[in-house]
């Protein structure tokens, strides 16, 4: 194995937290997982409790994983979702839940007024993104308007990466990607805070010193070494968001190279030749320094399947088995996807879902498999955008808990047209942060080797063809119904209803 020690990487997901620890030369040597629970206190709101969630499941997945240890753990790398807003003290203690992601989308007036004072194109040029409910600084304000006394007190914040890197080693960092998530606040082609507009999203908000992902931000302390089990004073690195970890971990480096990441929601991220602005997209910094990339995401996936295995009963491999016996095309039924808003290409919260085709003689069976042939239709939208865009995919590789069985990686790649790589780990972004680790030692890491190809997924060229029938009228969905979808989202903002 070369050097002595194995590594530690812990992924702070939207419904559970995994871990895992690898030698340094990649070899998978214990993996454990732990749910947690998601707060929607109000319809639009999503929240964690940084303490009860991302902090305890931390604790719990490293001592889980340390019984299992027959070395010390030489480095520890961080991901979670992103981009979130937690406001803590200056001891960094939480002053209220942490606001999540793109999932949020408390801060739409803040949005049009950020908009209208900045202007969206200034916005769109130097911060390589659209101002979305995927942004952090709408959110940010938000806090300072309807939470002052909170805002007032914030003398650090944290996303879930950021919060664990400063339990563990008491440092204020924010890595360069999660921090080009934060519009306005980051300009996108200097590589640093865009302090003037910092100022006018939140006056005298504190701004973490930015680091790259492949970066220490420093040693464990005695206090985090106590309440973790870790050895004190081993490097930790400065942590990202947790798709750009997956990424990592399958080897997305190169141009055109793109992750699909199959879990509640789904998210795709490509390393473009350049960076390519698009309003229907979010430009970022990428996990290497220097780099850029391309990333689209729909608001739900897996979390459908999982809704209608609450209404239809059944386990979820019978469900997959039924729906694996139903013609393509469903018998004729057409999903629109957007059973939570939807964030790219769209950006619309008040989008709603649409079962279209329904008779008495579906079933089930039907509804699951036109549910996962919605999902595919929103991943090609997403994959033509980044074309628009200038990020052609050359190479598609499929993560996440979806892409462990084979009929939703068949229908996505059949309805797309793209054949997929799966790796032979897929336990998500717990492994390139492992990754990520062992390059803070010194390790040269060879993708490849550390995940390698399992299988390809190929294109079946009948089912291909109709679903590009079926994808024209996908196309024309959304716009024909935009209107009532708005409306209906009206009344049940009204209603109370999510």
């Amino acid at each position: 194995m070369g050097a002595s020690g194995i590594v530690l990487g812990v992924d702070i997901g939207t419904s559970s937290a995994k871990g895992v620890l690898t030698s340094r030369d990649g070899r998978v040597l214990a993996r454990a997982s732990r749910a947690h629970v998601l707060s929607t206190p109000r319809p639009g709101w999503f929240e964690h409790d940084a303490d009860a969630v991302w902090w305890a499941d931390f604790i719990a997945l490293t001592r889980e994983l340390l019984r299992q240890a027959d070395e010390p753990v030489a480095a520890v790398a961080v991901s979670g979702i992103g981009p979130c807003y937690l406001p803590a003290d200056g001891a960094g203690r939480p002053l209220r839940p942490a606001i999540l992601y793109g999932v949020d989308t408390r801060a739409t007036e803040q949005i049009a007024a950020l908009n209208a004072e900045l202007g969206e194109q200034r916005i769109l040029a130097r911060g390589g993104t659209a101002l979305s409910s995927q942004a952090v600084g709408p959110k940010i304000r938000w806090v300072a308007e309807r939470e002052p006394e909170i805002h007032r007190r914030t003398e650090l914040w944290f996303m879930a990466s950021s919060y664990l890197v400063h339990r563990l080693t008491g440092r204020f960092v924010l890595d360069h990607h999660s921090a080009s998530q934060c519009d306005p606040l980051y300009d996108l082609h200097a590589a640093d805070w865009a302090r003037d507009w910092a100022e006018l999203v939140a006056p005298g908000l504190p701004l973490p010193e930015l680091l790259w992902p492949t970066e220490i931000a420093g040693g464990i302390t005695a206090e985090a070494a106590r309440e973790t089990g870790l050895p004190q004073g081993i490097p930790v690195t400065a942590g990202t968001v947790d798709a750009w970890a997956e990424a990592t971990s399958v080897g997305v480096r190169d141009p055109g190279d793109t992750m699909i990441m199959y879990g509640s929601t789904l998210f795709l991220v490509q390393v473009p030749e350049q960076p390519a602005p698009a309003p229907e997209l979010w430009t970022t910094r990428g996990v290497f320094p220097g780099t850029y990339s391309l990333a689209a995401g729909m608001a739900t996936s897996g979390t459908i399947t999982d809704w209608l295995r609450g209404l239809v009963g059944g386990e979820f491999g019978t469900l997959l088995t039924e729906a694996a016996q139903v013609p393509a095309g469903s018998n004729g039924l057409l999903v629109l996807p957007y059973f939570a808003g939807e964030r790219t290409p769209i950006f619309d919260p008040d989008a709603r879902g649409i079962i279209a085709g329904l008779t008495l003689r579906h079933g089930r069976a039907e509804l699951y498999r036109a549910a996962l042939e919605g999902v595919a239709h929103g991943v090609r939208h997403n994959l033509a955008a980044l074309a628009a865009a200038g990020g052609q995919a050359r190479r598609l590789v499929a993560v996440g808990g979806g892409a462990q069985g084979s009929l939703w990686t068949q229908i996505v790649t059949d309805v797309t047209g793209y054949a997929q790589e799966v790796p032979r780990h897929t336990m998500g972004a717990c492994l390139g942060d492992a990754m990520l680790a062992a390059g803070a030692l010194g390790e040269e890491v060879d993708p490849g080797r550390w995940n390698p190809l399992a299988h390809t997924v190929s294109v079946d060229p009948a089912r291909a063809g109709l679903y590009a029938e079926y994808h024209e009228h996908y196309l024309r969905l959304y716009p024909s119904t935009v209107d009532t979808a708005h409306f209906l989202a009206r009344q049940q903002r009204q209603s109370g209803d999510h």
